[in-house]
């Protein structure tokens, strides 16, 4: 990763992108990969995409979500306490104690996740943080001085925790890995293509998406626009080699080891098949991982629209997903960009991914 490259990832995960706010973050993808197109747009709703050969009828995706989790203010205290409920699949467990961001109508406002002193709970009858319990302290004394300060049932809230690198680099820990390093790498298989020359004979689509956190959503809206031939997926996984996971539910995946290929009924299997002999030609690490029935990502979404488009998933796996402490290995995210860059040089154009022919 050179310096260019590390200087976009910190500014893009350090960015708020909140689902349903993420304008700002996609404003920080688009100045960067904007080079390394022919053109970009954006849709109603924020999703970005920046369009290599965009004339071509054949048309190739590769894809991230750029949204984060979150919250928002739901109840404001006579006193000027804030509760919140959830936007996306945000973790009550790690609450309290954290300071976050409550981006208002005035303009950001630091806060904190208050809890009770350990002096005042008894032993074996503690309270759990719960969404019933959770709260934020902006050190008001009532809802008026709250609202004066811009915030107001609706205000959205991230986290204040940013980037860090562990182990001389070997690790990326922060909030919003998932799945904004995602953007970051599908980002550099553009740079790549653009600063080694290689051109491709199709239409190929870089699509950031928004709201995955909710509900695949604006994989859903970006696919109906685009209406693509094929579609490849980023986004995380579980690294289980960390303590407290089950690999006999969540699989055996390991930082380090590279990057995650899925198998599910969402996952065309010619299409996977091409991953797995590039990633082996190429002499790329992965790993291989089950999803019964959906893969809970962006992929499903694709498959699914226009008649059923050829969708595969490659996943970085992670640990700590959805905490500010999210944790990625430096080569499994180096070895993604490069199993889609190496995918996308040798694929075909207008190549026939069909079982039966």
């Amino acid at each position: 990763m050179d310096t260019q490259s590390k200087d976009f990832l910190y500014k893009y995960l350090n960015n708020a992108s909140p689902t349903g706010h993420e304008a700002e973050g996609q404003r920080i993808w688009l100045d960067y990969v904007k080079p390394y197109v022919d053109t970009t747009f954006v849709d109603n709703y924020g999703t970005a995409v920046g369009v290599i050969n965009p004339e071509a009828p054949f048309k190739v995706v590769i894809e991230a979500h750029a949204d984060e989790i979150g919250w928002y203010v739901n109840y404001i205290t006579a006193e000027g306490y804030i509760y919140v409920i959830r936007n996306g699949g945000s973790d009550h467990q790690i609450a309290p104690s954290k300071r976050v961001l409550l981006h208002g109508e005035n303009g950001v406002v630091e806060g904190i996740f208050g809890w009770p002193a350990i002096h005042t709970r008894k032993p074996g009858k503690e309270a759990t943080p719960s969404l019933d319990n959770i709260f934020i302290d902006v050190g008001a004394a009532s809802k008026e001085e709250v609202e004066e300060m811009g915030i107001f049932v609706g205000t959205v809230i991230t986290y204040e925790d940013e980037l860090r690198e562990l182990n001389k680099g070997r690790f990326f820990s922060g909030r919003a890995l998932d799945n904004r390093i995602g953007g970051f790498m599908i980002a550099e298989v553009a740079r790549r293509l653009k600063e080694e020359g290689h051109e491709v004979p199709f239409g190929l689509y870089v699509v950031n998406a928004v709201q995955e956190e909710v509900g695949l959503r604006g994989a859903e809206m970006i696919t109906q626009t685009i209406k693509p031939n094929v579609a490849i997926v980023t986004d995380v996984c579980h690294d289980s080699s960390a303590p407290m996971y089950n690999k006999q539910l969540e699989g055996d995946t390991k930082g380090g080891n590279g990057p995650v290929l899925t198998f599910a009924p969402a996952v065309q299997n010619n299409l996977l098949k091409m991953l797995i002999d590039t990633a082996k030609e190429k002499e790329i690490p992965f790993q291989r991982a089950a999803s019964s029935r959906v893969t809970g990502t962006d992929t499903d979404a694709f498959a699914y629209s226009n008649g059923g488009v050829p969708s595969a998933l490659i996943s970085l796996p992670l640990k700590y997903m959805h905490t500010t402490v999210e944790t990625a290995h430096a080569d499994d995210i180096e070895n993604t960009i490069k199993l889609m860059y190496e995918f996308i040089k040798q694929l075909p154009n207008e190549h026939d991914f069909r079982y039966i022919k």
